[in-house]
């Protein structure tokens, strides 16, 4: 007797459910990868500008990508209005985070980066008129503790750590803005593209009209260069624009909360940086208020009994 064999057709929702992983799974990638270049981005700017770092790196990623599109036949030119935007955000993301990365330590910067979560509801409610939920306003205040206990209190915050928490309020900006675009239907492959060609361009201009060493140092600083620019660059970064698509907001940002998570643990191992308490507390506190802010409220909800 032949055994027989039965394939079941799999159903739309099987499909939405596989992609939502394999998102997920991207996005955890995309949040160690990131978490990572903390401490390498600190130590190579012993060799080469901050904004240098940000020009090359931004350029490369969209030369690479724009190959991409190219090969794809993309329209490139579609929506550069939306792109213009992206870019201001990651640039005014990117800039602030690497000069302050450049005074202040690298775990202190991943774990002020991370706040961003706990502005997202902020703006939210200033640009887009979305009310925030108490778990958002509770996630604020737990959040501003940590980085009061991260950073000791007005006397050990420097001029890096207020620069980096600049950046988290872009990053937060840039993360609801990629959310608007993407649900209009826009594609995330030119748009990564573009904002990536603007923060590349710019960068390079402003180093250009302030006259700053374009020089990389030597090879170990161009390795990594190459280095940020294929992994945290553009594959994390389109990684992210891919997966907004098929994940919630907040559960991009409950993944994103292991961030600041990846970069202490670099920084403390491979970056060689001292495990002091006061740090930990902090950043266990700003831990727990970007996972405040990712519950759904939803699930706080009672329903009310019907009699």
């Amino acid at each position: 007797m032949r055994g027989r064999f039965f394939i079941y057709p799999l159903s739309m929702s099987d499909i939405s459910k596989f992609k939502k992983r394999l998102s997920e799974a991207g996005l955890l990638y995309a949040a160690a990868i990131w978490g990572s270049t903390f401490f390498i981005v600190k130590d190579s700017l012993n060799l080469v500008d901050p904004v240098i770092l940000v020009g090359y790196r931004f350029t490369l990623a969209a030369i690479l990508l724009g190959g991409y599109c190219l090969i794809t036949k993309k329209q490139m030119m579609v929506g550069w209005g939306k792109g213009i935007v992206l870019g201001i955000f990651l640039w005014l993301l990117y800039i602030p985070q690497t000069i302050g990365l450049s005074i202040t330590t690298a775990s202190n910067s991943g774990f002020i980066t991370g706040l961003f979560v706990a502005f997202v509801p902020i703006f939210s409610l200033l640009i887009f008129k979305r009310k925030p939920s108490t778990l958002g306003l509770i996630a604020t205040v737990v959040s501003l503790s940590g980085l009061w206990t991260l950073t000791g209190g007005m006397t050990d915050i420097n001029n890096g750590d207020l620069l980096t928490l600049l950046a988290a309020m872009t990053y937060a900006i840039h993360i609801l803005y990629v959310d608007k675009y993407l649900k209009q239907g826009y594609d995330p492959a030119v748009l990564c593209f573009q904002q990536f060609l603007f923060v590349g361009v710019l960068s390079l201009i402003v180093g250009a009209i302030f006259k700053l060493p374009f020089t990389p140092g030597n090879l170990k600083t161009i390795t990594v260069i190459l280095f940020l620019t294929l992994f945290p660059t553009l594959s994390a970064f389109a990684i992210q624009m891919l997966a907004q698509k098929f994940t919630s907001p907040m559960r991009v940002s409950l993944i994103f909360a292991l961030e600041p998570v990846f970069a202490a643990v670099f920084a403390w191992t491979l970056g060689n940086e001292q495990v002091l308490m006061r740090r930990a507390l902090g950043g266990l506190l700003i831990f727990a208020a970007m996972i405040i802010s990712s519950i759904p409220a939803e699930r706080f909800k009672f329903k009310r009994k019907k009699f």
